[in-house]
């Protein structure tokens, strides 16, 4: 008898359908030699302390730090599931063989791996890996199923996260707990964690100890148009009134009218941080609202497995795209299709575009990018609706022609007075105030716009849609409605027909405006920070090649920011994430840099990854932790300072 086992109950009725294991048992499923079992998640987890000895149970400086000689693993202490863990044991035990059904990354290897180990299993075992849950990938699957051995390296990078999240978490919080916290306030510390809510401190206090600072912007409106000074901003009022002086009553003439064509190719498809992203930006949802939203849809066979880290497709996955397509066409919600136009537009006769950017097998390890799997979804939440709204649109979006645009820049002089002016002008007269943000809160340049007689130049730009391409795949209502909606207006806006060398009347004004500190972190801007270690990246391509040591993995980081809220380290005013004093003080207790450092976090992240790439050896990672937690332990130790944290209550 094969036995398989799948991570949850629904996921082995399934496959047991598929296979033929149609008669129901108490905790299984059997027929045509297979016994199909499950887990529910989690059945087993690393020994606590007091596991190991007694003397590891209260909680003592002295003890510290608690490094077990061989790390061993434990039943949950659960009825339900020691119950379905009797059944699995009996099954694997007697079984011939056993199929791995387990999710496939690699948090689904370590569950299914313990559960076998606890289960004393020694038949051989097999590894069904899929990334969606169709009728036909769960066959594909079982044709082509593998040794588990070509998954051992995967095992190797989940156990080594696992044993060092244990040597790290609970030295650490016992370690300052017992110190700072005078044993009365818990001082939870993870390796994710902690580094995650060092991030939200940090800009926190960066908020904090802004100082505003004015600074005065010179702008002129020409024919309807308003065009700003290129010489940047005055940090005084009297420079930008006597630059104002120079231009005001002189004629404003157009020196320059330049046209640029360019091109805009598709977004990329989804991975699982930059789809929790746009949830959060559109909608509002938190990072474990939308893991739980495209996980459902996964399990409806309606996506394909959602915790990935790429945003690439394998070449093999071309083929099948117009399947794919005709499944779009036929969807309908409340009696509209709302992708049937656009997907009859790609049906030209010619073959689908295939792009290197969408395309590319080299950049695809164990799964790819979120994409619809094509089968017709039914009675969808609203919720859920969204999510596969957002993944069906960007999924067609990738076969549409690049949006084709052309950019007009247009400058402009007004030549200054001959002589200096008596007087400068009253601030009633012109000068206009106004708050407006800087990049990152920087603060302005000062220009040194003097001479008189010099001319100051202004510049404006505009950009006009040619042809829309992958635009028009989103609908006035799909856009984007960030922050930057405003600044993307703008910028899009078409000018009026300038013509170099003509000149007119304008009306110039001076506006007094202030720097701002840097944004809040939103759950949007904290899972792009984790994706790249606190590093503030907007490139695509940069970002990509820094996701190798992000904090956490994509999985764990919608898990790691509830975590935070649950400890009471962060709270939420509205979209913006901030931090409690408890939280505040937890950050400033830690001198430790290893402990609240995002970039030595994603070094650690990076081996984690080159284990599972078997570039890195397990032992070695879990050896260098130790070590480190050593010095840890005997740094805060011999900390002769009273610091305590505030107990809250």
């Amino acid at each position: 008898m094969i036995v398989c086992i799948a991570e949850k109950p629904s996921v082995a009725k399934d496959i047991a359908r598929i296979i033929g294991a149609t008669a129901s048992h108490d905790g299984y499923m059997e027929g045509n030699g297979y016994q199909v079992t499950w887990t529910f998640g989690h059945l087993c987890e690393l020994k606590m302390p007091e596991d190991y000895t007694p003397m590891w149970k209260s909680w003592s400086l002295s003890v510290l730090p608690m490094i077990p000689p061989r790390f061993g693993i434990r039943l949950k202490d659960d009825q339900g599931i020691k119950k379905q863990f009797a059944t699995i044991e009996r099954l694997m035990q007697a079984a011939d063989g056993i199929i791995n059904c387990g999710d496939a990354g690699q948090e689904g290897e370590l569950i299914q791996r313990w559960v076998m180990q606890k289960a004393q299993a020694t038949c051989p075992v097999r590894r069904l890996w899929i990334s969606s849950m169709t009728d036909e990938a769960i066959r594909e699957g079982f044709a082509t199923l593998k040794d588990q051995s070509e998954y051992q390296s995967l095992y190797l990078a989940g156990l080594s996260r696992a044993v060092g999240d244990w040597l790290l978490g609970i030295n650490a919080t016992r370690l300052y707990t017992i110190k700072y916290g005078q044993n009365r306030q818990v001082l939870s510390i993870g390796r994710v964690q902690t580094p995650t809510l060092a991030l939200i401190v940090n800009r926190q206090k960066e908020i904090d100890n802004f100082k505003p600072e004015p600074y005065w912007v010179l702008a002129t409106v020409y024919r309807a148009t308003t065009f700003t000074a290129t010489q940047g901003k005055f940090t005084s009022k009297e420079e930008g009134e006597q630059a104002f002086s120079l231009i005001e009553g002189r004629p404003f003439t157009v020196t320059k009218v330049e046209k640029k064509k360019g091109r805009e190719a598709p977004p990329s498809l989804f991975d699982l941080t930059s789809l929790q992203v746009e949830c959060n930006k559109k909608f509002g949802f938190s990072a474990e609202t939308t893991l739980n939203l495209i996980q459902s849809l996964y399990e409806k066979k309606l996506a394909t497995y959602p915790r990935v880290d790429t945003t690439f497709l394998p070449d093999d996955v071309y083929p099948k795209c117009p399947q794919t397509l005709n499944g779009l066409f036929q969807v309908q919600f409340y009696g509209h299709a709302p992708y049937a136009e656009l997907v009859k537009t790609l049906a030209t006769g010619k073959p689908l575009q295939k792009s290197k950017k969408v395309f590319d097998t080299s950049k695809v390890t164990d799964h790819h990018a979120i994409i619809p799997t094509g089968q017709v979804p039914q009675g969808l939440s609203d919720l859920e609706q969204k999510v596969y709204d957002l993944i069906a649109r960007r999924f067609i979006a990738v076969f549409y022609p690049d949006c084709e645009f052309s950019t007009t820049t247009v400058l402009g002089e007004v030549q200054g007075a001959a002589t200096e002016p008596q007087g400068a002008a009253t601030e009633s007269q012109h000068t206009l105030k106004e708050t407006q943000p800087t990049l990152n809160g920087t603060e302005a340049q000062p220009t040194q716009q003097k001479a008189a007689g010099k001319g100051i130049e202004f510049k404006v730009s505009g950009k006009e849609i040619l042809k829309p391409g992958w635009r028009s795949v989103y609908a006035k209502d799909q856009q984007a409605t960030d922050d930057d909606d405003s600044q993307k207006k703008d910028e899009e806006r078409t000018l009026p027909a300038f013509e170099k060398g003509e000149s007119g009347p304008h009306t110039p004004t001076l506006t007094e405006k202030w720097t701002t500190p840097p944004k809040y972190y939103t759950e949007a801007t904290l899972l792009r920070a984790m994706e790249t270690a606190g590093k503030l990246v907007d490139d695509e391509e940069l970002r990509r090649a820094m996701k190798e040591n992000g904090i956490g993995r994509p999985s764990t980081r919608a898990a790691i920011i509830e975590t935070l809220f649950k400890r009471r380290y962060i709270r939420k005013e509205r979209k913006n994430l901030v931090a409690t004093p408890t939280g505040m003080e937890l950050i400033d207790l830690i001198r430790e840099e290893l402990l609240k450092s995002p970039e030595l976090t994603g070094i650690w992240e990076k081996k984690l990854r080159d284990i599972e790439a078997k570039k890195y050896d397990a032992r070695q990672f879990i050896e260098e932790l130790k070590e480190q937690v050593g010095d840890i332990v005997r740094q805060v130790i011999s900390d002769p300072t009273n610091r305590r944290v505030t107990v809250t209550t």
